[in-house]
């Protein structure tokens, strides 16, 4: 169309603005195993039913195989880096770091220092995936069988076909360090009870889409379970710190 003498022509929408993080590939070649491995440095919990969440709630959009297998670039991790840091550092709710993400997609600031890329985590993660056994935990933790089957005994730690449950080894080397100050294990049973307890509530707001019979369903399920559990271990966490520091 003909502009008239003395118009300026309006120029037209930029709708193609880039998306933040912004400079960072967006070629899409990174299989779900390799987005964990670029993730689980910063956040060792981090899991296959976390980012399905994610995308469900529409805080990343991996691209999709002819076969449906889903494909992230480099600039999907960082997205999903800030959203995992800002749940982890500042307790946001989902809404408002979408929020956050779309204001920065739309060119304001981002909060805190620029977007990195993160070396591949090497295999530091393995271990809390293992099949523990009595004798394998206690060589990896130094501690004695003994020691081990009485935390057993004491149902702090559980077993699940014949193995023992996956964070043990984290489980036996607190353990051990309160039995230096005469915290034995069965005094730990009312603590494991406790978690319990925690765990049900959770699984109240988990229950109705675990019983979906939908890929989408589970999905959703597990990720809400992760993140609630980890809110209802800051928040008890919270709680011991305010009570201990009365004692100091």
């Amino acid at each position: 169309m003909t502009v008239g003498a003395g118009i300026e022509p309006v120029p037209e929408p930029d709708d193609a603005q880039e998306p933040w993080p912004r400079g960072i590939s967006r070629q899409a070649s990174m299989r779900i195993s390799d987005v964990l491995g670029q993730l689980r440095g910063d956040f060792p919990s981090v899991s296959h039913s976390k980012l399905r969440f994610l995308e469900e709630q529409g805080l990343i959009t991996p691209v999709r195989t002819p076969a449906g297998y889903r494909q992230y670039s480099p600039s999907d991790v960082e997205r999903l880096r800030f959203v995992l840091a800002e749940q982890r550092d500042s307790y946001l709710p989902l809404k408002v770091i979408k929020e956050r993400l779309a204001a920065m997609d739309a060119g304001e600031p981002a909060p805190g220092p620029a977007p990195r890329l993160a070396p591949p985590a090497d295999d530091a993660a393995e271990p809390a995936r293992r099949r523990w056994t009595v004798e394998s935990l206690s060589d990896a933790t130094s501690t004695s069988p003994d020691f081990v089957r009485s935390l057993v005994t004491a149902g702090v730690l559980r077993t699940s076909s014949g193995y023992l449950d996956a964070g043990a080894p984290d489980v036996v080397r607190i353990a051990t360090r309160l039995a230096e100050h005469g915290i034995e294990p069965r005094h730990l049973r009312p603590l494991r009870s406790s978690a319990d307890r925690h765990v049900g509530l959770v699984d109240q707001v988990v229950a109705p889409y675990r019983s979906q019979q939908t890929t989408d369903g589970r999905a959703h399920a597990a990720g809400l379970a992760e993140e609630l559990g980890d809110l209802v271990a800051r928040l008890h966490s919270i709680w011991v710190r305010e009570g201990t520091s009365h004692l100091r």
